[in-house]
């Protein structure tokens, strides 16, 4: 039985033994990703917005939620870049590559990152505070998710990271989502074996000294 109390990697969160960090590809974008995460999800190992900031160099994390520090706002809309809130929400557009075709300017892309409330309310603020933003959401009738760490309660969920690499891909091309979504299905696969729900050898590119 795989023990859960053993140490984990102080960057990537996985138990020391499966870490990920020599795997972990540097994907370029020229849009800038920037995580408005809730504090709670900070050191959580079940978080995937922090793999993607760590996979993407064009990309920053903002806490939401700590005390006595405020959501800092400054420098997500300027007149250089398109801001667009990735928001599941009525009032959001659909991103689509003729959406993509229309922006004149880089693209600033602000993904809410928490649990399903959290992400629906940090959404909601920066909406309510950031007056006139763009709002966005991905096409229904995608793949299902590949996520099984958590559990989802709303149909068209996924994870952070998913979101992230989907927006990617009609935002800069196919070529951003791949490798993302390769070190994605690395990271759920270790997770499984670890609670005992997958065999070593359907582990994607198999397990850390057992190759």
């Amino acid at each position: 039985m795989y023990s859960c109390s053993k140490p984990r990697c102080d960057r990537c969160r996985m138990h020391a033994e499966l870490c990920l960090c020599a795997e972990i590809p540097r994907v370029g974008t020229r849009a800038r990703v920037v995580l408005v995460m809730h504090a709670t999800e900070e050191k959580k190992p079940s978080n995937t917005g922090r793999l993607a900031h760590l996979c993407l160099p064009n990309s920053e994390i903002r806490l939401r939620g700590e005390r006595g520090a405020p959501l800092r706002l400054d420098g997500l809309v300027d007149p250089e870049h398109e801001t667009l809130l990735l928001r599941l929400a009525p009032e959001s557009a659909e991103l689509t590559p003729g959406l993509v075709a229309g922006l004149q300017r880089p693209v600033r892309l602000l993904v809410p990152d928490g649990t399903w409330s959290q992400a629906s309310s940090t959404g909601a603020r920066l909406a309510r505070d950031l007056p006139g933003l763009r709002q966005v959401k991905l096409s229904v009738g995608e793949r299902p998710s590949l996520y099984r760490l958590r559990a989802e309660h709303h149909p068209d969920g996924m994870s952070t990271f998913e979101a992230i690499a989907r927006a990617l891909e009609v935002l800069e091309g196919p070529g951003v989502r791949a490798p993302l979504e390769r070190i994605f299905r690395v990271m759920v696969e270790r997770v499984l074996w670890t609670r005992g729900k997958l065999p070593a050898g359907d582990v994607t590119g198999g397990l850390p000294g057992r190759r």
